[in-house]
């Protein structure tokens, strides 16, 4: 990856895109289950998305097998999508983008709270 790429994102974009072709060669109920884990795991993302691209590529090689094993998506996964995500993006509460805008937006209140103060 050069800096350009990492400057305009067009590696992820590439990624994404080869993503998604792997995605349609999937069966109907594995190809939901990809869609439930992308929207489900995007909280947990920074803005441009790089923390999971491997995640997601884990995400989405799991789908692969278990597809060509012949098993059923809910075997694998459950019927609790959303914590399967949440497990795979590091624990039950993983932190997401709305807890670092949270953190940032306390201490820049609290550094003009105490500027004032001061």
């Amino acid at each position: 990856m050069n800096f350009w790429e990492t400057i305009t994102g067009s590696d992820l974009t590439r990624e994404w895109k080869a993503f998604e072709v792997r995605a349609k060669a999937l069966p109907a109920d594995h190809r939901s289950a990809w869609e439930a884990i992308t929207a489900h795991l995007s909280s947990y993302s920074d803005f441009s998305g790089r923390n999971l691209t491997p995640i997601f590529d884990a995400a989405l090689g799991l789908l692969e097998e278990t597809a060509a094993d012949g098993q059923n998506v809910h075997d694998v996964l459950g019927d609790d999508i959303e914590g399967f995500c949440a497990a795979l993006a590091g624990g039950e509460r993983g932190r997401g983008y709305r807890d670092r805008w949270r953190e940032q937006l306390n201490r820049n209140v609290a550094r003009k709270l105490k500027q004032l103060g001061g």
